[in-house]
């Protein structure tokens, strides 16, 4: 009689349209849930899942962070609402559970951390035990600070390439470089690649942080980095250039043209091509094509307002080389890749590339 009694109370709260009705209702229902939590049946839990899931529907942002903190730690809570509270776009409401409810599988998580902000993401990626089919989404789809988040996580596991991609994520962070190096299951194979990378303070900081017994390895990797370290030139563009200027000059260079280059192979032309259609520096867009950002190639090509269809091959030719990458995990990047192109606007990201020329022309 009292579960009926609360939801008939509920169901009035809901009719008066009273906000503070609904919090004083919300906060009666999560106070006696918690109060049998322990000693209560599946079947129960769902009555009290339906209840909470119903207030949720009409309540204020404060009240459903307040719930969200009181549930996390609570293994057997109700499911539904948990799932509620983390896919919510408010973060304030979202992280508590992201972080903490262990009611949230793998598959929600990954689910979750495909569709939603980076603060999502980085509410993720604080998890005391993270599977790695998570931290391949994550590392993907997160920015560096939840790279960084993940790196310090000694509950995250990264599977093969995780850690390649981990790696890579290091190029120009000194920071992050430093964590992943003393990460205990960096693969071994993986830290020459990782010092090469890194910048001569921060191999002196791997070092001190590595055993004794490593330093003569270390010291022998750094030397052979430097003896085969050759200093690295732009490409010569300049035949490419007349080609595309000819090109543009005649009014022929347009999408179809550059998709052509891209499978034809004619890496120099494309790059040039690219740049003309895009309004930026072909150093630009040399640098962006050998970079390791995957997302930071649709930015020439949504700024000369290409089609996906041709983003989509442009970004294909460059995984193809990728071998630490496998085909589901391509797969995987393509369509986060298709569903960021989408959102993605010109004018964004032509004022992106635009500061990005600007900064370099102030180096």
């Amino acid at each position: 009689m009292q579960h009926l009694s609360l939801i008939d109370e509920l169901e009035s709260a809901i009719r008066a349209g009273s906000a503070d009705s609904r919090i004083n209702t919300l906060r009666r229902v999560t106070d006696l849930f918690l109060h049998d939590a322990d000693r209560l049946t599946d079947e129960q839990v769902k009555v009290f899942d339906d209840v909470l899931c119903l207030i949720a529907q009409r309540i204020e942002k404060t009240a459903l962070v307040e719930l969200g903190k009181r549930l996390a730690p609570v293994d057997t809570a109700p499911i539904n609402v948990i799932k509620r509270l983390a896919k919510d776009d408010e973060i304030a409401v979202a992280a508590p559970v992201l972080t903490g409810s262990k009611r949230l599988t793998t598959n929600d998580l990954v689910e979750i951390a495909t569709t939603r902000s980076q603060g999502h993401l980085l509410a993720i990626s604080e998890r005391n035990a993270l599977d790695h089919k998570l931290t391949d989404v994550l590392l993907v789809r997160g920015d560096q600070s939840v790279v960084t988040s993940l790196a310090k996580n000694t509950g995250a596991h990264f599977s093969e390439t995780g850690f390649n991609r981990l790696v890579e994520r290091t190029e120009g962070d000194d920071t992050l470089g430093q964590i992943v190096a003393s990460r205990r299951d960096l693969p071994r194979s993986l830290l020459p690649e990782l010092l090469r990378r890194a910048a001569d303070a921060v191999k002196a900081k791997i070092l001190f942080l590595l055993p004794a017994e490593r330093h003569k390895e270390i010291e022998l990797i750094i030397g052979k980095i430097r003896n085969n370290l050759t200093k690295t030139t732009e490409h010569d563009y300049s035949d490419a250039e007349k080609r595309i200027d000819a090109l543009v000059s005649a009014g022929k260079l347009n999408e179809t043209a550059l998709l052509s280059f891209v499978q034809c192979q004619q890496q120099h032309d494309f790059v040039v091509a690219l740049a003309r259609l895009s309004s930026i520096p072909t150093k630009i867009v040399d640098r962006l094509m050998k970079g390791h950002r995957n997302d930071a190639v649709l930015l020439p090509c949504k700024a000369a307002k290409c089609s996906w269809s041709t983003a989509e091959i442009i970004l294909r030719d460059r995984l193809i080389s990728d071998t630490a990458i496998n085909e589901t995990s391509k797969r995987y990047i393509i369509e986060l890749a298709r569903k960021d192109y989408e959102r993605l606007t010109p004018e964004t990201a032509q004022r992106t590339l635009r500061f990005m020329t600007l900064r370099e022309t102030v180096k």
